[in-house]
């Protein structure tokens, strides 16, 4: 049905939505694939999907710590600027390991990442920098507005290895797809197979909805097309 990930996130974007990516898995057998619910789009319009490039924050409580065993712990930000500027295109710069006293994400980080193509940011805590991120149009995902920085209060101390958030295992490339309902993990091995019963289950949806709305009783519409 695609011949390559920008024709599918292309169509994703367009047909699918996040609960019915999430139906699928459940049937297949993956069912704790949605992060947590608190990681909501800065505006309900915006729409993520692409692979995952993974980041690991953690607390600290200097911007710079000279003299530790750790050589993270002297820079900045830690390895912040490398991870952001490693996103490639399609893919989402998804962040979690450290407390929500900070904002994970803003409109630097925002205006860098559409440069490399990125398609998008789910941070588990907050971001900043509201409206301008709005204007870029980035899409965004987090707890929501808050403007504290992250300089002397976390660090990024690696990236495109494995994390979790909430639930939900992610490993690099994995499928990330959000929307105002929720944002949700496709695990890279079962990708074709989740997409594929997507496309086919949204389509068949309007099928329904039809249905419905020439008066066919819900019970005999499930009892025709699986669904409701």
């Amino acid at each position: 049905m695609w011949a390559n990930d920008e024709e599918l996130f292309q169509s994703a974007r367009r047909e699918l939505f996040s609960a019915v990516i999430g139906d699928v898995m459940d049937k297949l057998g993956f069912q704790h694939q949605f992060l947590p619910p608190a990681i909501v789009p800065l505006d309900r319009k915006m729409i993520v999907c692409g692979r995952a490039m993974t980041v690991l924050e953690a607390d600290v409580f200097d911007e710079a710590i000279e003299g530790s065993h750790n050589p993270i712990s002297a820079l900045p930000f830690g390895l912040m600027m490398e991870a952001l500027d490693d996103l490639k295109t399609d893919e989402v710069y998804l962040c979690t390991g450290s407390s929500p006293r900070y904002a994970l994400w803003g409109e630097l980080m925002s205006v860098r990442a559409t440069r490399c193509g990125a398609a998008g940011a789910v941070v588990d805590g907050y971001s900043r920098d509201t409206r301008g991120v709005l204007a870029l149009g980035f899409p965004t995902f987090s707890y929501g507005s808050y403007a504290q920085d992250q300089g002397p209060r976390g660090k990024v101390i690696d990236y495109r290895i494995p994390i979790q958030v909430g639930q939900v295992r992610v490993t690099p490339g994995d499928i990330v797809f959000g929307d105002l309902d929720g944002v949700c993990i496709v695990p890279k091995a079962a990708e074709e197979e989740v997409m594929n019963r997507a496309f086919e289950k949204a389509r068949k949806e309007k099928v329904v909805r039809k249905a419905l709305e020439k008066g066919m009783p819900a019970a005999e519409a499930f009892a025709k097309f699986g669904i409701l």
